[in-house]
């Protein structure tokens, strides 16, 4: 058997646990208000983090701009508008809409870090969109409620976050301070949702009272799972493998979503929505040919 290649199962194991988490989120945010869901989910995980990372941690680290790039986009931005948009609509459509993520990071990796980009991507980005746009506006094709497509756009800004994210992060991000700058991030993220936790406390303060185990699934599973393993998994990723091959791996988050999603919230396929994530995967395909490079395929160094 050949060598395991660990950044590539642990970005797996990352994006699996990124995948049951909308269907999973979108089931917690029935009992709890989704700041304050943000806020406890990396508050716990900070506390978890930090006796794994204190000895490495100085405060000098935050003079680094691209720490703070990194948390605010990948934690704050994204979290904020991936809760806000999981409210107001299908959670199988949030990793659909994250799938054209690796087509936009493989652009702004080429403008950005001047990693290398094929003339086949603008073809396969304007396929992948052509996708996203059918699935954002599938409430219409439908004659659905309105209030869905604030929230597919919504995921879209989400998904604009994880690739500054992941954009910032290659540009610090090392072996030695990997599990250092998750922490800080997480930290920064706690900090930011406050204000926004302590808003919908005072507005609607009996929601502590009400909380059942939808609320407790997600900031269980948002803390552990969700946070402390697949960020640090993912971040860890990132300092050994350049920026546009981590995005591969946001594929396998819609098979994980629908089989839970389906299950779990009754959501159902719809034919704008298969139409829609054909047009993503095709053009992804366009853009970054890479059917032998399957996620399954590259966990050993084949």
């Amino acid at each position: 058997m050949k060598k395991l290649n660990l950044p590539i199962l642990a970005l797996i194991i990352a994006n699996l646990i990124w995948g049951a988490a909308s269907p999973i989120f979108k089931f917690a945010l029935g009992n709890i208000p989704p700041f304050s869901l943000a806020f406890i989910r990396f508050l716990i995980a900070s506390c978890l983090l930090y006796p794994i990372v204190h000895k490495e941690l100085t405060y000098g680290q935050l003079k680094n701009r691209w720490l703070w790039l990194f948390a605010f986009s990948g934690i704050t931005i994204n979290i904020t508008f991936f809760f806000l948009g999981l409210e107001r609509t299908a959670s199988i459509n949030s990793p659909i809409i994250a799938s054209a993520g690796p087509v936009i990071l493989l652009i702004g990796s080429a403008l950005f870090l001047r990693e290398r980009i094929k003339k086949s991507a603008l073809a396969g980005t304007l396929l992948s969109f052509t996708g996203i746009f059918i699935i954002v506006f599938q409430p219409i094709l439908q004659n659905g409620p309105q209030g869905e497509i604030i929230g597919n756009f919504f995921l879209i800004i989400a998904t604009l976050g994880y690739v500054v994210s992941t954009i910032a992060g290659r540009k610090f991000l090392t072996n030695e301070n990997t599990l250092g700058s998750t922490f800080w991030s997480f930290l920064i993220g706690t900090l930011t949702f406050l204000p926004f936790m302590i808003w919908e406390f005072e507005s609607s303060p009996g929601w502590i009272a009400a909380l059942d185990y939808r609320g407790w699934t997600g900031i269980i599973f948002g803390s552990v799972f969700s946070s402390a393993i697949a960020y640090a998994a993912y971040d860890w990723a990132l300092s050994k493998l350049p920026a546009y091959k981590t995005g591969v791996f946001t594929y396998l988050d819609p098979i994980t979503a629908v089989a839970i999603a389906i299950p779990l919230l009754g959501e159902q396929l719809t034919v704008p929505f298969l139409t829609g994530s054909a047009l993503v995967f095709f053009g992804i395909l366009i853009a970054e040919r890479r059917i032998p490079w399957h996620p399954l395929h590259k966990i050993f160094n084949l």
